[in-house]
């Protein structure tokens, strides 16, 4: 696994750009995959289509295939355990915990109940500064508005 201790994402859309700084303290292997899929370059040209508690991207619907397969491991309980508060990032799954993908969400508000329905959603990220809790509100907005927010590129910072 490479060190991603210092690594941030940086999610360029179409209504500005939203800093994500990894934590791999608390999810290194969930850090490990998402970093390998941002470098396949698999989220440029997606979408945010997701807003209610959380804004959600990924590949959903678009097409695209994900070369790295899904996520092997739910990470929530295995580290330093990172709550789903607002602001901070983690991997969507469905109701069974070992089987993450390509999607994510940004966590609008404290979502406790995340931190143990169905095993639990790892937090891998949280936002850093206020210009990206204005894009998320932003994208939040927009999404509701227009159905979804163009991501323009996802890049390792």
């Amino acid at each position: 696994m490479g060190s991603h201790g210092g690594a941030r994402l940086a999610i360029s859309t179409s209504v500005g750009t939203i800093t994500l700084r990894l934590r791999p303290d608390a999810a290194p292997r969930t850090v490990e995959y998402i970093s390998k899929v941002v470098a396949s370059r698999i989220y440029d040209s997606t979408s945010f289509y997701r807003s209610d508690f959380v804004i959600q991207m990924g590949t959903h619907g678009t097409g695209k295939q994900n070369p790295h397969g899904d996520l092997p491991v739910n990470e929530t309980h295995s580290h330093i355990k990172l709550s789903n508060t607002r602001g901070t990032a983690a991997v969507a799954h469905w109701d069974v915990p070992d089987c993450g993908n390509t999607e994510f969400f940004i966590n609008l508000q404290t979502n406790a109940h995340l931190d143990e329905a169905y095993g639990g959603y790892c937090v891998f990220a949280e936002a850093e500064g206020d210009e990206s809790y204005t894009v998320i509100n932003a994208v939040a907005a927009a999404v509701k508005a227009q159905g979804k927010v163009a991501v323009n590129s996802v890049a390792l910072i």
